[in-house]
């Protein structure tokens, strides 16, 4: 887990032909949790999210409202032929339980499609067609090294185990 902070939010309008940027959201901070890649489809991301949102209201730390923009989820899907991770693709901004189940499982197909037909998977980030129920590329991705992001020496990995929840 680790702080963002909010600079902005887009509103985009309904033809799809402009976006008005909100500022009103600015210094917001937003809590970023990491998973490592255990989560095999849309099912099981939408478990995680459910339960992470059950947890997140139990502790009064957010109504976790994902139709309010309190909660959103952004999944990176990475496949491969082999046991190997993939070329990562990252699908921003999911507000619904729904739109997360749907946005992975189209994804994984899609990627699997492009590998069955000799495609390359860019490393790319896509966002979710709600109408068209299908993920849309948005923006290549930069390298890893351009995020700056390195981890907090001072905080161990929280490793739960089904043990930890009997």
């Amino acid at each position: 887990i680790h702080l963002e902070e909010d600079t902005a939010r887009l509103i985009h309008s309904a033809d799809g032909k402009s976006s008005l940027v909100d500022f009103n959201r600015a210094g917001v901070p937003l809590m970023e949790l990491v998973t490592e890649p255990e989560i095999k489809n849309g099912e099981e991301a939408v478990k995680f999210a459910k339960e992470l949102q059950l947890i997140l209201r139990y502790l009064s730390i957010s109504d976790a409202d994902m139709e309010k923009g309190q909660m959103r989820v952004e999944a990176n899907i990475s496949v491969s032929k082999d046991s190997d991770l993939g070329t990562k693709v990252e699908i921003k901004n999911l507000n619904s339980f729904r739109a997360v189940g749907e946005a992975i499982d189209y994804e994984i197909k899609r990627q699997e499609e492009s590998l069955e037909s000799g495609e390359a998977i860019k490393h790319e980030t896509r966002g979710w067609d709600e109408n068209k129920k299908k993920t849309i590329h948005q923006r290549i991705k930069e390298e890893a090294h351009d995020y700056r992001y390195f981890p907090e020496p001072d905080l161990p990995l929280l490793d739960l185990s089904d043990e930890d929840f009997i």
